[in-house]
């Protein structure tokens, strides 16, 4: 309630000004989509909310806000989510799964792309050996202390860590009691232009979170050819769904992480193969089918309001 009412103005600003908004397109169920389909009723107008993953899978495991959440759902005009894992979480809550668009997240082909000299990236930095890819905050959802057990078992991989966040601490101090220390490199938080020479510079990387919504991370990382061990958990088995991609882990734990490690470097995909499994997720379909959503939103309001 309260973003809504630090909204309304701003809003009813943008009215007086001249531009009478059609749609209301929330990104996040909670507390933006909430807002916004407050905002919805008070301006009259039909609210689309797209569902991300913790809005769902974390915030929504509290009662209270899963009330306002299903609540925001039935009253949107349309809901929407980027995986099927989430829109079977909205269904659980009572909600139509016809009334549920996935739209899955796409990524950038252009940007993230194959490194031209993957050999010469590799000795600019400093990859000598098989080398396997984490990225993502240092925060337990991602259970990178999995992984660091897990490479106790295989033997003569090393890890590099792209994140920040507060565990770093604990995670590094992990890292040395379970022996493997001398071969994790902590490199703290990335920009994208250099975390893309990293993710062709690696053999794998690897995700081992307790949920996921759709996770930008492995698509970024097969658009550079790297294929992914990673948990079969939210919508990273639509992803993950051959081993043209990597593996999927089922048993999220220290030795299922560890045959997934090992089974995917035995075996590795070409990685042109790789890249060509990530360009059937392109941002330009997402962006289309989210056009024809809020279109069909928009048309069905007025066709109301006018029969009214």
């Amino acid at each position: 309630m309260l973003l809504a009412l630090g909204a309304r103005p701003a809003l009813q600003r943008v009215r007086e000004e001249g531009f009478d908004f059609d749609v209301i397109d929330a990104q996040y169920f909670y507390p933006d989509g909430v807002a916004a389909a407050i905002l919805g009723r008070w301006f009259d107008r039909p609210v689309a909310i797209t569902a991300l993953g913790s809005d769902l899978n974390v915030i929504g495991g509290y009662a209270l806000p899963r009330r306002m959440i299903r609540w925001a759902a039935l009253n949107a005009a349309a809901r929407i989510t980027v995986s099927g894992a989430l829109r079977d979480v909205l269904a659980g809550w009572g909600l139509s799964r016809d009334s549920i668009h996935v739209l899955r997240n796409g990524v950038d082909l252009d940007f993230f792309s194959p490194p031209a000299d993957r050999l010469a990236l590799r000795r600019e930095l400093g990859v000598t050996t098989v080398t396997l890819l984490a990225v993502g905050n240092l925060v337990p959802l991602k259970g990178l202390e999995l992984v660091l057990e897990a490479l106790r078992t295989c033997e003569g991989v090393h890890l590099v860590v792209a994140g920040q966040g507060p565990e770093e601490a604990r995670l590094r101090r992990l890292a040395a009691d379970c022996g493997v220390g001398s071969r994790v490199r902590f490199l703290g938080r990335l920009s994208q232009s250099v975390l893309r020479r990293w993710y062709g510079a690696c053999d794998a990387l690897v995700l081992a979170s307790r949920s996921e919504g759709m996770a930008n991370v492995l698509l970024e990382s097969l658009a550079c050819g790297t294929p992914v061990v990673a948990t079969a958990v939210g919508g990273t088995p639509e992803v993950v769904n051959s081993t043209d991609a990597g593996r999927l882990v089922q048993e999220r734990s220290p030795a299922g992480l560890a045959e997934g490690i090992r089974s995917l470097l035995a075996a590795p995909p070409d990685r042109a193969t790789v890249r060509r499994h990530a360009e059937r997720f392109s941002w330009a379909d997402t962006a289309a089918g989210i056009e024809a959503v809020l279109t069909h939103a928009v048309t069905a309001a007025r066709l109301t309001n006018s029969a009214q």
